[in-house]
């Protein structure tokens, strides 16, 4: 379904054949920053990088997804909201002199050619959709409460209204996050999605986090306490890679035009060992980002 090409980008092979169509989703390779590790393709104004190595990051990353003519790129200021913008036409400037967003919310479309929209990730579940009819686009910021608050299956409603979007046109994909082999949660996001969802049950399971050294060495982790009294025990797992794929289906669009890259950016390593995505779990924090952008190139 995937294939990774330098530098660092994850592009969805279903899209290659709508020649208009740029998209990709940023890994951490291939890029100048050193603040996480040598080389690597951090995309966020982070504290710990240098600004100019972020901007650089971003054009490499953008050559690598658009090739040609370059293209406007419009980010947005996250807050794990429901919160969709529009870019249009007179969109004005999307960035500060400094090249950081503008627009504040969790999702952004637009049916403007050469605007490349982009969400940026670390864990949460970033969600691209098209229109191959009108080419209209839209990238959606769909962490736990993002996607309890239904952004992506809104979004899609949205561009409906606003483009005249039908859902039998629309493509999607949805790219690398944590997964449920790494995503614990606590009992209450459980209960507010039973609440929200009629499905809800299905998106969670109990086990333990992916972890090589308790497969490796699972004695380590044994406990004498009785059932149900060891903090060793099983946790809470919830699939937002499935909680988005529904919204997609509940929003119209059929199974077959729904692409999951599937990675889960908390536990997926390369063969040499290295981590192949940033993940804010997993590093406590101390991480880059990843861009996944999308756009309708003149």
């Amino acid at each position: 379904m995937t294939r990774t090409q330098k530098p660092g980008v994850v592009k969805i092979e279903a899209w290659e054949k709508f020649s208009w169509l740029r998209a990709g989703f940023s890994a951490r390779q291939g890029g100048g920053s050193v603040a996480y590790g040598e080389g690597e393709l951090n995309l966020g104004w982070t504290p710990e990088d240098a600004p100019e190595t972020v901007a650089e990051n971003r054009r490499r990353f953008a050559r690598a997804v658009i090739g040609g003519n370059p293209m406007t790129l419009a980010t947005i200021r996250q807050f794990h909201s429901g919160m969709i913008r529009t870019v249009e036409a007179d969109h004005g400037p999307l960035a500060t002199p400094e090249g950081k967003a503008v627009l504040r919310g969790d999702g952004l479309m637009t049916d403007v050619e050469d605007v490349l929209l982009g969400v940026q990730t670390a864990d949460c579940v970033p969600v691209l959709v098209a229109d191959t009819r009108t080419h209209a686009v839209a990238a959606f910021h769909a962490g736990w409460r993002g996607t309890l608050a239904r952004i992506v299956e809104r979004g899609v409603g949205a561009m409906q209204l606003r483009y005249g979007s039908r859902p039998k046109d629309l493509v999607a994909a949805i790219g690398p996050a944590i997964g449920p082999c790494c995503f614990a949660v606590g009992e209450e996001v459980r209960s507010e999605f039973e609440s929200q969802f009629a499905y809800g049950s299905e998106l969670f399971s109990e086990g333990y986090d992916s972890d090589a050294v308790r497969q490796k060495y699972p004695m380590l982790f044994m406990t004498a306490r009785a059932p149900g009294h060891s903090n060793l025990g099983p946790q809470i797992h919830a699939d937002l890679f499935e909680a988005n794929r529904r919204q997609l289906l509940d929003a119209g669009l059929k199974d077959k035009k729904i692409s999951v890259v599937g990675e889960c950016t908390a536990c997926t390593r390369l063969r040499n060992g290295k981590r192949k995505y940033f993940s804010h779990r997993s590093e406590h924090g101390f991480t880059g980002r990843m861009l996944s952008v999308i756009g309708a190139a003149k």
